[in-house]
């Protein structure tokens, strides 16, 4: 017989607790208003926070591109390969060498954290736990429930401290002092380092920064209690148009036009970013890509381009067998835009063997 009952009740705190105890497996199904969330346990720990397969609102795919680790035509390519193959997101994140074990590892984890913390929140609702279906999938993390729920009640916490200290999201935030050299720093906050520059506000910096809203704000908190940043001003809020989920719909028309991807608020977030990163020395860039191209290591948006050329690259070799024998054909097959292979100041060239197995990609810097 199936665990039920209401939120109200039984706090999804509480379930998960019981659950832990007992080293129960199976899946706990939540929900709360329009909200759903799904968490697969295994002997009392926690496997997955989603459903075998691919669904349109994949929670992995979803944390992926909030944390830009994914680009829209790497997610284009993911879309198009699960619709005809039916493999799993992670087989498929693995087997296309999107990413290695260990950073799948890792990203696991924080997707998963970031589920809980967000369902333990839920003060109304149902749930439901059933001992079938169970994961089948292979197990990349087992997360204990008891340290999942101590975090995810530090974050809640945390975020009230947040919503007070990082209260208006159009305050302007600059640099105020850089970091000593000798300070160890997480790759997240030279990130941000890089996106702060007086010109862009809180909800700006957290948008572009490659975390998880609570992530960026984590970071920013510890950024202006160390006197590193601060609040130069405030831009008015303006109206903007509603905002579209970054996640691709699983449609069985995969074909649609490829729209060239926006160069307004990240691009120039990411322009402002050479200046200050070249500074400060914070980032080693052009790490990506050092086994097969040199990139000038002032021009993050050319790597970027470069490194999603990249990836469609390896997309078009893994559907058809072979790299393409020019890089027009992989705007006209529609892996990536058009501009995606016009990158501004230099001018690109792409060789294949005889066979079309290997390439060589340079990039010439024009003076």
């Amino acid at each position: 017989m199936a665990l039920q009952g209401n939120l109200r009740d039984f706090s999804a705190t509480e379930i998960l607790q019981l659950l832990g105890m007992q080293k129960k497996s199976g899946c706990l199904l939540l929900e709360h208003g329009s909200e759903r969330a799904r968490i697969y346990v295994l002997e009392g720990r926690i496997v997955s926070t989603r459903a075998p397969g691919m669904a349109a609102d994949d929670p992995l795919l979803k944390f992926l591109a909030q944390i830009h680790r994914l680009s829209e035509e790497q997610q284009r390519g993911i879309v198009a390969i699960q619709v005809e193959t039916g493999r799993d997101l992670v087989d498929l994140l693995l087997n296309g060498r999107y990413l290695d074990p260990e950073e799948l590892e890792l990203l696991l984890e924080r997707q998963i954290l970031d589920e809980v913390s967000r369902v333990v929140e839920w003060d109304a609702g149902s749930y439901r736990f059933e001992t079938t279906p169970q994961w089948t999938q292979p197990v990349h993390v087992r997360l204990g429930i008891e340290g999942s729920l101590i975090e995810a009640a530090r974050r809640a916490d945390e975020g009230k401290r947040f919503a007070a200290v990082l209260a208006d999201p159009d305050a302007l935030l600059g640099v105020r002092d850089l970091p000593d050299p000798d300070e160890p720093l997480s790759e997240e906050e030279r990130e941000l380092f890089g996106i702060i520059d007086g010109r862009h506000t809180l909800a700006e910096v957290v948008a572009a920064a490659p975390l998880t809203a609570y992530e960026a704000r984590e970071s920013l908190d510890r950024m202006l209690h160390a006197n590193w940043i601060e609040c130069v001003g405030r831009r008015e809020p303006i109206t903007a148009p509603a905002e579209t989920s970054p996640i691709l719909r699983l449609e069985p028309v995969v074909a649609e036009p490829v729209h060239p991807p926006r160069r307004g608020i990240l691009v120039e977030l990411m322009l402002a970013a050479v200046a200050i990163v070249a500074f400060v020395g914070l980032l080693d860039l052009g790490h990506a890509l050092r086994t097969q191209l040199r990139v000038h290591d002032d021009d993050v948006f050319v790597e970027a381009q470069i490194r999603d050329v990249r990836y469609a690259l390896e997309l078009f070799r893994r559907e058809r067998g072979h790299y393409p024998g020019r890089l027009d054909e992989l705007v006209s097959d529609r892996w990536v835009a058009a501009p995606q292979i016009d990158v501004p100041g230099h001018r690109l060239h792409y060789h294949t063997d005889a066979n079309d197995r290997a390439y060589q990609l340079t990039l010439e810097r024009l003076r």
